[in-house]
């Protein structure tokens, strides 16, 4: 229920977000990753995974650690509205070279980390 009430605000310009948390078990397979939501993978209460697609445009699934015992490792907090923050950034090293945070379910750029794809894909806004 709040996550349709978080998107009828969106629709209304009321709350702003580029992504949503969603909650899973297990670690979701390629196909069922939902763009516009980060997929928290968390069994008996402890969070293992973050998985989601590249906000670049490259559509590779990012998945990250929140395992506190590896290296790399990343934390993902919520607000109210289901908003995810991720820390500390995230930088793909595949050939979209996409270097960004996320905070309060907004994309923010990091400066040089817009996506080396194409032309067209470079001209994404700086904060979808």
């Amino acid at each position: 229920m709040k996550r349709q009430i978080s998107q009828f605000l969106r629709h209304l310009r009321l709350l702003r977000f580029d992504l949503l948390t969603d909650r899973s078990p297990s670690l979701p397979d390629n196909s069922s990753i939902v763009d516009q939501r980060l997929t928290i993978v968390e069994s008996d209460g402890v969070k293992k995974w973050a998985c989601f697609r590249c906000p670049g445009g490259c559509g590779e699934l990012i998945n990250l650690s929140l395992n506190p015992n590896q290296r790399p490792r990343w934390t993902v907090s919520e607000d109210f509205w289901m908003r995810p923050t991720v820390n500390p950034s995230v930088h793909q090293q595949n050939a979209c070279g996409c270097h960004f945070w996320i905070k309060q379910g907004h994309v923010h750029w990091c400066k040089g980390g817009l996506p080396r794809l194409n032309s067209t894909i470079g001209s994404i806004k700086r904060a979808f």
